[in-house]
């Protein structure tokens, strides 16, 4: 039996970091440091974001990116354990040949930096997301003897299978962000998921956003997120279209970039709702509360998409919740575990614009009926999705690994 009483230093596998959309992992993170371990980052892509986030600055000191050429002996780094993951890969994934490049390159980028994470000698190596990273750090782990864990959201396992049976069965700490996701994985990718899945939720800092139900813009509707098909903001702009037909006042801030942008540019322009829809861009976190503080309703009216990619718990949500702002979102995925329908927020079909623009209206003509929601939500965030409640959950969960190891 391991004599360890907690792990003292833990290496986390991300695709990207920075990653504007990723902030839950930089909370999550953080909060680990601040309960005491040295945690350390491996980034598999090199930077490419613009945009920097304060609480992701910090911790660019703790960041190993990609080097950008492979190190002469990355290939021949634990030859085994790289035969072994590399037989694994092809079988699974050989009629999804991008997936399968993709798989290798971040294989022999994790095991390029395997001199620098035996180095570190981390307790645990622990990934986001249930594709390349959970990949790498399951390859890692096996080459340095350390039990490995991984977080898996949405689009991982929605609409990838990257060896999910296996890392579900395989891993010391296999975690995923919501009831809905441990059902639809038992059902989907091995019975085992019921027993060996545990639920940790990603979550907000709540010290850094007070609740303030109080002093908003009466016409202001605010949209976060990042401009993905999932996100349903295409069936947004058909509501809002519905309302301005309807001789509705209003004005509608969508913050967040990505593939969706243009599209959803022209969608505004076909039905004349330039002077009322604002494309934002991607904004800093100070900029993004402030929209947060002044919105009469927050709406993310998310799908599922063709392929089966849908959201996780969107974290705009819970912000918005944490912050007094009244919400309006859809019954996919998870999100019923985080909104109860009439008690924290409301909750309409996804595709159905004319459901989201009478639930809109009703929002924005009777801000009293949904201000009663908010001291609900606000305490619902505080339960079960604070950042720091859900690092210790975490934590245990690394602790019990370390010592079974």
């Amino acid at each position: 039996m391991n004599a360890v009483a907690r792990p003292r230093r833990l290496l986390y596998v991300v695709s990207l970091f920075p990653c504007w959309s990723e902030t839950f992992i930089v909370r999550e993170i953080s909060a680990l440091i601040d309960a005491g371990v040295d945690v350390r980052i491996l980034s598999l892509k090199p930077v490419s974001e613009a945009l920097l986030q304060p609480d992701a600055a910090r911790l660019l000191d703790r960041v190993r990116h990609p080097a950008q050429s492979l190190p002469p002996r990355a290939a021949l780094a634990a030859p085994l354990v790289t035969a072994a993951m590399l037989l694994r890969l092809t079988v699974a994934l050989w009629r999804h040949p991008q997936a399968l490049a993709k798989s290798f390159v971040a294989l022999a980028r994790g095991l390029g930096q395997i001199d620098w994470v035996r180095e570190f000698d981390p307790d645990l190596i622990h990934a986001h997301w249930a594709t390349y990273p959970s990949t790498v750090a399951w390859a890692l782990a096996q080459a340095l003897h350390k039990p490995f864990g991984f977080t898996c959201h949405a689009h991982d396992i929605f609409s990838e299978d990257q060896l999910l049976r296996e890392k579900i069965e395989r891993a010391a700490v296999p975690v995923t962000i919501s009831r809905f996701n441990v059902d639809w994985l038992a059902a989907h990718a091995t019975p085992a998921a019921r027993r060996r899945l545990r639920i940790v939720h990603c979550g907000v800092a709540l010290t850094e956003l007070p609740y303030r139900p109080d002093g908003r813009e009466a016409d202001l509707i605010l949209a976060v997120g990042r401009l993905d098909p999932i996100k349903g903001f295409d069936v947004l702009i058909e509501a809002l279209a519905l309302l301005a037909r309807s001789g509705r006042s209003f004005r509608c801030r969508l913050i967040g970039d990505g593939p969706q942008r243009a599209a959803l540019q022209a969608h505004i322009a076909r039905h004349g709702l330039q002077a009322m829809v604002t494309l934002c861009g991607a904004l800093p976190q100070t900029r993004v509360r402030e929209a947060l503080y002044a919105a009469a309703v927050f709406v993310l009216p998310s799908v599922v998409c063709a392929d089966g990619n849908r959201d996780g718990i969107p974290l705009g949500l819970m912000e918005a919740m944490a912050a007094g702002t009244p919400v309006l979102s859809t019954t996919v995925s998870g999100i019923p575990e985080l909104i109860r329908d009439g008690e924290d927020g409301v909750l309409v079909a996804p595709r159905d614009p004319a459901a989201l623009a009478e639930a809109l209206g009703r929002a924005l003509d009777a801000p009293e009926e949904s201000a009663r929601r908010t001291a609900a939500a606000r305490a619902r965030i505080e339960q079960s999705f604070d950042a720091r409640r859900e690092a210790d959950k975490l934590l245990a969960l690394f602790t019990e690994a370390c010592r079974a190891a």
